[in-house]
């Protein structure tokens, strides 16, 4: 679906001028905008872009370039800013992962420097094919507040402390927020390291223990300590990232990735939460 007016009209006082610093002016932004929310809610090849958007090179340049200086992450942050403001943004938050194929058109990316090209742009390997894994925090209102990107073999909890650093919503005065109210996260959270993370930013954590930590604590018995505080009450609202996930992937183009390079497929990711957050 493209931009509606009450949508457009929170996004465009965030996006560049319309005129380049080289060069002519660029094609309108909002007709661009409708054009890259095409390709990544169809998860059509860029070819296929319908004429009435004009020629998809120059749709794919303004994409790229725009992933490279920032400016998608750029204006979805500052959405989240608006959104706290208002008191709009709910700071009970939810942190989980989702793996997408990555498809074959996603492979053969240039390698930079040392190293796998593949691991470099968050493409793994395992029995499934090639994966990337999305890690991500969301609001209690199943709105995406930061992203996070890995092969699709990587674990959750080395990812943790990286999607808590990129969690950040500027203010008019002063630094930005980082310190949710609660963060909520499943079983693959459950560890000393980032309980203890947590706990120093004093951030309450509602994160369950699996059978084998309970048990192993148990049979150290005195020397095993308490068990972490677990609230049952407050877990049930968990199901806010999953349901943001759903919404995410209901975009063909993110629940499968096309992209070849991170940079770009995390774009489409930022450019489907300006959608989700200027819907409010």
């Amino acid at each position: 679906m493209p931009l509606s007016d009450a949508q457009w009209a929170r996004i465009e006082p965030l996006l560049p001028d319309r005129t380049p610093k080289r060069g002519g002016r660029w094609r309108d932004h909002r007709q661009v905008i409708d054009a890259i929310a095409w390709k990544f809610q169809t998860g059509s090849q860029w070819v296929h872009l319908p004429a009435e958007y004009g020629s998809w090179k120059g749709v794919y340049s303004r994409l790229r370039n725009w992933a490279i200086d920032g400016t998608w992450e750029m204006v979805f942050t500052a959405l989240l800013a608006r959104a706290d403001v208002e008191g709009d943004l709910d700071w009970v938050v939810a942190v989980d992962s989702t793996i997408v194929r990555a498809h074959q058109n996603a492979a053969g990316a240039r390698k930079k420097g040392p190293g796998l090209a593949s691991a470099h742009h968050a493409i793994g390997r395992s029995r499934g094919g090639l994966t990337t894994k999305i890690h991500l925090a969301s609001d209690g209102r199943c709105r995406p507040l930061c992203f996070v990107l890995t092969p699709g073999q990587a674990g959750d909890a080395p990812a943790f402390e990286h999607v808590m650093a990129a969690l950040r919503v500027p203010r008019a005065i002063g630094r930005p927020r980082t310190r949710p109210l609660v963060i909520l996260a499943d079983r693959a959270y459950s560890s000393r390291a980032i309980r203890q993370h947590l706990r120093q930013r004093g951030i309450r954590a509602v994160i369950p223990q699996p059978a084998d930590q309970v048990a192993n604590r148990k049979r150290k018995g005195r020397k095993g300590g308490r068990p972490p505080a677990f609230d049952r009450h407050t877990y049930k609202q968990r199901n806010t990232v999953e349901r943001c996930i759903n919404r995410l992937k209901n975009w063909r183009g993110l629940a499968t990735r096309y992209e070849k390079t991170a940079t770009v497929y995390q774009a489409g990711l930022h450019i489907a939460g300006i959608f989700i957050w200027s819907a409010r």
